[in-house]
């Protein structure tokens, strides 16, 4: 690499880096935890505290989010991945919410790994901007998330 190559680049951002020293620290964290029902009932809390922690307005969708996730998808075990709210199936992230704060971004996104179910065709979204959640957007979460673990 020349120097002028590596005066362009600017590698992970700050949040992109505390993003992946969060998901290390999970890691480490659940390695630690002892049985299973323990494991899963502090990842939940992890979860809740994140939420907590949320400014209004993300903290208000990630609520409704993790209410509705949880009563479509009971299947789905809370954690926490690379510091946000996620759901998986078998350790396995089927969708996840991102605040608009962590990544100084205008809006909240809904996302779903490749574990969701969600094709249609040959191409298909798996990322929804969120602003607010509102009952429509409560009813089609619940749809796509019964389609992601179907």
């Amino acid at each position: 690499m020349t120097s002028s190559e590596d005066s362009s680049y600017e590698g992970f951002t700050a949040e992109e880096r505390a993003a992946m020293k969060e998901h290390a620290q999970g890691m480490r964290k659940a390695a630690r935890r002892g049985s299973r029902a323990d494991k899963a009932a502090e990842a939940e809390q992890d979860v809740l505290a994140k939420i907590a922690g949320m400014q209004p307005s993300d903290r208000a969708m990630a609520e409704r989010i993790h209410a509705v996730v949880t009563a479509s998808a009971p299947g789905l075990a809370p954690k926490l991945w690379y510091g946000m709210p996620a759901y998986a199936r078998d350790g396995k992230v089927v969708c996840f919410f991102q605040s608009a704060e962590k990544f100084k971004t205008r809006y909240a996104t809904l996302g779903f790994s490749d574990q969701a179910h969600l094709d249609d065709g040959s191409m298909w979204a798996t990322g929804f901007a969120l602003t607010e959640v509102t009952p429509d957007v409560e009813a089609r979460i619940a749809a796509l998330v019964k389609q992601a673990t179907g």
